[in-house]
């Protein structure tokens, strides 16, 4: 198995990418056909803790806008031809509070690229790792 294949690594970016252009632009469309399908896939964000594609769905009905972000640091491992997890860093512009991001992604048949899990948390402002990378 092949850890880190550029050319995998390149299309989890590709999906990732596409994933924020999305947040951005809140499209539903596409944040939603982003996940797999299935009443196993789990999503924990900032305020709510989603299982199943159904409860993702209906969060992201809910949703008016998200917060703009700035990215500031990206991370992307694959682990052979199928699996990858994605890693942001962020920064909302309205607060200046620091996000993280992780994506669990897997190549499904006949799907292609789908998230599988994510969790999305922001640091507390008095949180001494809001400067620190290690």
């Amino acid at each position: 198995m092949q850890i880190d294949d550029p050319d995998i690594i390149a299309e989890a970016r590709a999906v990732f990418d596409r994933y924020e252009a999305a947040i951005a632009a809140n499209d539903a469309a596409v944040l939603d056909v982003s996940f797999w399908a299935d009443p196993r896939t789990v999503r924990f964000g900032t305020t709510e803790i989603l299982y199943g594609i159904e409860a993702i769905r209906a969060f992201r009905r809910s949703v008016a806008r998200y917060s703009p972000r700035s990215q500031r640091l990206v991370h992307i491992t694959s682990f052979g031809q199928d699996f990858a997890c994605t890693h942001l860093e962020y920064q909302r512009l309205d607060s200046g509070l620091i996000g993280r991001e992780t994506k669990i992604m897997v190549r499904l048949p006949e799907q292609g690229w789908r998230i599988v899990s994510a969790h999305v948390s922001l640091l507390a402002e008095s949180d001494p790792g809001r400067v620190a990378r290690g």
